[in-house]
């Protein structure tokens, strides 16, 4: 089968095509073949020596990518639900080695779930690494409900995106924070109130708010601690949380939590559900085949892409 490998972490001329053998399925396994290849951050900043580098380094020639959609080929032993020919999706082992970019991946199957049949590979594969995340930080952490005041940054990107959505689902009023260009895009979402950060900053704007989705950490954590209410949360999507930050942060009552997203197939199926119901979509930026993977690794660099970036084998 094709697949990506890096050799030692760098720029992207360290991904490297080559052909390595067929996965070996073990008994609690499914071989999949993979239709789409979704990218985030982190398969970027683990490409360049941070994020996930310090638990994979010792796993080189190492295969990036977690998030994954496709049709299963071979099943384990074990094995009770899903079948040969079944289309799935999923995030794949993480935070361990997850080598999603190939033809083929073996995935637990208490990893995946089953694909509705009214969307697109691209589209599930795109709802994996990202809507876990906001899933699992507004479901499982935050346990959102009706009326809840949530101020999302980074609303047209990919966690962001479908973290409006989700929080629509459960009767969240929603402020989106992006460009203005994006402004539409992420009212159509289901925002009901938009700040653009390229024209005012959301800290002047908002307040009061029970819920901050912060995309970018450091610095940023402060201008979000001015908008919460005494009582309310900061979700960080990035663990850099100074000592300085939490200080203040319990001076005014507030929690800032960070914990990074987990494969699960319970919480993929509740996804997969939201999908098929047309309750949330993916919104798919840029494809790229497997070959131009480094070109799909700089369209992410540049910290723009609306919704998701996908890769096909």
């Amino acid at each position: 089968m094709k697949a990506i490998i890096i050799n030692e972490f760098g720029d992207i001329d360290k991904l490297l095509m080559t052909e390595l053998p067929l996965p070996e399925v073990l008994e609690n396994e499914v071989l999949i073949e993979v239709k789409a290849i979704s990218i985030n951050p982190v398969d970027v900043r683990t490409r360049s020596g941070s994020a996930m580098a310090e638990y994979l380094k010792d796993n080189m020639p190492l295969i990036l990518g977690w998030d994954i959609s496709g049709i299963i080929m071979d099943i384990g032993t074990k094995v009770t639900k899903f079948k040969k020919g079944d289309a799935v999706f999923g995030l794949i082992n993480f935070l361990g080695h997850g080598k999603g970019y190939a033809e083929y991946v073996v995935a637990p199957e208490d990893q995946i779930a089953h694909k509705p049949i009214n969307i697109s590979y691209e589209e599930a594969g795109g709802a994996t690494l990202s809507a876990l995340t906001a899933w699992q930080l507004l479901v499982h952490y935050a346990k959102i409900k009706r009326g809840d005041r949530v101020l999302i940054q980074a609303s047209s990107g990919g966690v962001g995106h479908y973290a409006v959505q989700i929080a629509k689902y459960f009767g969240a009023y929603i402020i989106g924070v992006s460009s203005a260009k994006n402004k539409y895009f992420v009212l159509e979402l289901g925002a009901d109130e938009h700040v653009a950060y390229d024209e005012q900053k959301f800290q002047d704007v908002v307040s009061e708010v029970d819920y901050v989705i912060d995309a970018f950490a450091k610095d940023s954590l402060y201008q979000s601690l001015k908008v919460v209410k005494n009582g309310g949360t900061i979700l960080s999507l990035l663990p850099m949380i100074s000592d300085d930050l939490l200080e203040k942060a319990k001076e005014k009552n507030v929690t800032v939590h960070y914990s990074l997203v987990k494969s699960d197939g319970k919480d993929m199926k509740a996804i997969a559900e939201l999908l098929e119901k047309g309750i949330i979509k993916s919104h798919i930026s840029k494809c790229f085949s497997l070959d131009k993977m480094g070109d799909a690794h700089i369209e992410m660099e540049t910290g723009k892409t609306v919704g998701k970036i996908i890769v096909k084998p």
